[in-house]
Parts: structure tokens; sequence; C-alpha cells
């Protein structure tokens, strides 16, 4: 019941949200009744429609083409009504600011027409075109000691309404041009692909022969119906730019079957590290059948790292299933990647999600890298995000682990970021010996 209730609770707020914004949209700007507003009401209903279809469409495992058909305009319009929304919200203040514009100049506009009207009923050919009293006079009335009065208004004035009508239609131009804009440039900075950050992290266990060995941290690529095989090649393109000893693919690598996106991942062949390639499943193998996933990274020449862990000349590196593949039998089991290593020798473990932590502490790890926030991707989105993770992005530490959480280098839904760029992530390990 809690959950229904829940459901009809967020079901009502979406709904009192986009009611709010086809409002000032397209009520206030159109004439009841008009082709303007029928037409301005069926594009608006189309963008929530497509946006729920998209979703569906990919949770369902529709056709891959259908997906794609749905993917672009039903995420897109998602991400365009959120900065929509949040434009129309700023422009409230607007609309308070020109309150007193509004509702004064249609009063100082009567005493102008008053005293022009005045000013030509004194003239003989006026008069005799209407007297006061007479059946069609409709300028001012004489007072009672001969004094001219405003007419009272009338409907087609040219008043308040038009004023309204100039302010409704500049705010909603207005916020309509800004979401444009941010969307747009978000989706560029996600399509151009990532950018390379840099990160030193000191680990006391660390030998002295280790001193700047660079891992490229890359998480949450997410190829789909959106993101294809020439992003792909632009984040592989990137990451052996920056010439890592060891690459880390940590989960969220795609949307969907290898039937569909075999394509897509054959850049992933290319990638290349002086220690070879690992990879971790991320909560969204598991949406895509994360078995399939793993026998497939591995004949591109990845080395998948299911609850294991390989000993590197300088450090363990562990590797642990998302949480994601509890619900199947296959979630992470830290006692099976650490439970017998020896604990004298620096360790660097693999896991999608920042939220197990406190395991990787439990179990004496000198380094957690992450990804699965994407930094919250879509600003605001970011308060939500740090809400529900331990860290949002960048590196902290918890006792004696450290965590690196990076933003990602790809995009879920919306290929949009706003606030919180995609990156690949060269984190380079320091010895305290050096």
């Amino acid at each position: 019941m809690r959950i229904v209730l829940t459901l009809l609770g967020v079901a009502a707020v979406l709904g009192g949200l986009l009611w709010y914004v086809w409002r000032r949209v397209v009520r206030d700007t159109t004439a009841k009744g008009s082709w303007g507003r029928r037409l301005g009401t069926a594009a608006y209903a189309a963008g929530p429609l497509l946006t729920f279809a998209a979703l569906a469409a990919e949770r369902t495992g529709a056709p891959f083409l259908l997906q794609q058909i749905l993917a672009w305009p039903g995420f897109l319009w998602l991400a365009f009504a959120l900065y929509l929304l949040l434009a129309l919200l700023v422009g409230e203040l607007v609309r308070l600011s020109l309150r007193g514009w509004v509702t004064a100049r249609p009063a100082l506009e009567d005493e102008a027409r008053s005293a022009d009207e005045g000013g030509k009923g004194a003239q003989p050919h006026r008069e005799a075109a209407a007297q006061p009293g007479q059946e069609g006079h409709t300028g001012p009335q004489p007072g009672p000691e001969g004094h001219t009065e405003p007419r009272p208004r009338q409907e087609g004035d040219t008043g308040a309404l038009p004023r309204r009508l100039f302010v409704a239609r500049t705010v909603a131009a207005g916020a309509a041009t800004v979401a444009a804009a941010t969307v747009g440039y978000g989706t560029y900075g996600v399509l151009r692909g990532p950018r390379v950050k840099r990160v030193t992290v000191p680990l006391a266990k660390l030998p002295r022969a280790a001193h700047g060995f660079r891992i490229a941290v890359v998480s949450d690529i997410h190829l789909g119906p959106v993101l294809g095989e020439s992003f792909a090649r632009r984040v592989v393109d990137t990451v052996n730019s920056t010439q890592p000893d060891l690459i880390a693919i940590v989960g969220d690598l795609v949307d969907g079957d290898v039937e569909d996106l075999a394509g897509a991942a054959r850049p992933l062949a290319d990638l290349r590290a002086r220690h070879g390639a690992y990879f971790v499943t991320g909560n969204h193998e598991y949406f895509s059948g994360a078995e399939q996933w793993v026998e497939h990274v591995r004949s591109l020449g990845l080395r998948p790292l299911e609850n294991a862990r390989t000993e590197l000349p300088y450090f363990d590196l562990a590797g642990v299933n998302d949480v994601q593949g509890e619900a199947d039998g296959q979630g992470p089991d830290f006692a099976k990647a650490l439970g017998d290593r020896d604990r004298r020798r620096a360790s660097v473990l693999l896991a999608h999600q920042p939220v197990v932590v406190h395991d990787a502490v439990e179990h004496g790890v000198d380094l957690q890298l992450s990804g699965h926030t994407h930094g919250g991707q879509l600003w605001p989105n970011n308060f939500l995000a740090d809400l529900a993770n331990p860290t949002l992005a960048g590196l902290e530490r918890y006792g004696d682990t450290q965590l690196y959480v990076t933003r990602g280098a790809g995009a879920w839904g919306p290929p949009v970021r706003v606030g919180a760029p995609s990156d690949v992530t060269v984190v380079e390990l320091a010895s305290p010996r050096a």
C-alpha cells in the first residue's frame, strides 16, 4: 500500500509540474479555442509520451531500431522539460517585477484617453457626430460639474490583456531559448567525448618501483540506442592517448543486448595498456544480461573481475560484481575477492557503486575506484545524487581506504550533461618511499 501511495504522490507531483509548464507556455500565450493552443497542446503532450515510450522500449527489449527512433526525441525532451521548468520558475520573478507595469499602465491610458477625447469633444464637427446621451456615444460622460470622466472598460479594449500577453510570451520564449541552449550545449559536451582528468593518490604500502603507476579509470559509457560505435571510438582514443599502465572499466558499459550492441562495443578491442584492461559489472549490465556481456568483453581482450583478484607486480587488483547482481545471486563477494590476500601489499578495488566503500574499509582496501553517480549528470540532480552516495565525485577518505569516483565518460537517458562534465580519469599512484 505504501508503494502505491508513493507512486500516486510522485504521479501527482509530476502531473502538477507538467500542467504548470503547459499553462505558462501554451495556455497563457494563446487564445482559447485557437489553432495555436490546440497545436501547442498536442505538441506539448507528445513530449512526455515519447519519453515514456523511450524508457519502456529500452526496458522491455523492443526492436533496437524502434529504441533508436524513440530515444533521441524522448530523452532530449526530458532534459528540455527540466530546464524549461527551471527557467519558467525564474521567469516568475520577471512576472512579479512587471506586475506594476501591467496593472498601472492601463489606468494611465484611461487618463490620457479621457483628456484626448475631452479635447476632441469640444470641436464642433466632433459634437455633430454624437452628442452625450445619444445612442452610440462612447466618449467621456459629463460629470456633475461638467468635468469629463473616463468611460468604463469594455471588452476588446487594448489595456491589461495585451500587456499580460506580451509578458507571457516574452517569458515563455525566453525560458524556451534558455532551455534549448542549455540542452544543446550539454549534448555537445557528451557527444564530443570525455576530457582527461588527472589525480594523484598516495598509497602507504605502494613500493617505490610503482611510483607514478597510471590507471585510466573509465565508467558509465552507456553504449545503447543513443551512444554508439563512433562514441566508443572517441572514448577509446581518449584513453589510449593517456598511455596508461592499466585500464579499469568500472561498470555501466552498455544499455542493451550483445546482439544489438556488439558493433558499438567493437572499438574496445583497441584499448592498449602495459598491464591490460580490466572490467567489472555495473547495475546496467544486469538490466542487459550481465553474463553475455562478461563473455563478450572477454572476447574483446578485456579481463573481467567477477569477485576476483589478480596479483600485479606492485599491488593487488581486485574487482567485485555490482550490488544489482544480488537479485540474480551474483552480487558482490568481498570475502572471495579479498579474503585471503596478503594485507602487507597495497590493494586497489574496482567496484561500480561507491556505496560498497564500507565493505572495502572492512577488508583493508587501500583504494577503491568507482563510477555510477555521473556526478549528478543534470544539475540540480547532483544534490539528490549526493544524498544517495557517500561520494558524488572526486577523492575522499574513509578510514584507511581512499575512494575515487569518476563522473563517467557517457550519459544515461538524455545524452546531456549540465554541471557534471564527462571524464576519463588518470589515477597516478604515489609511493611515500619515492
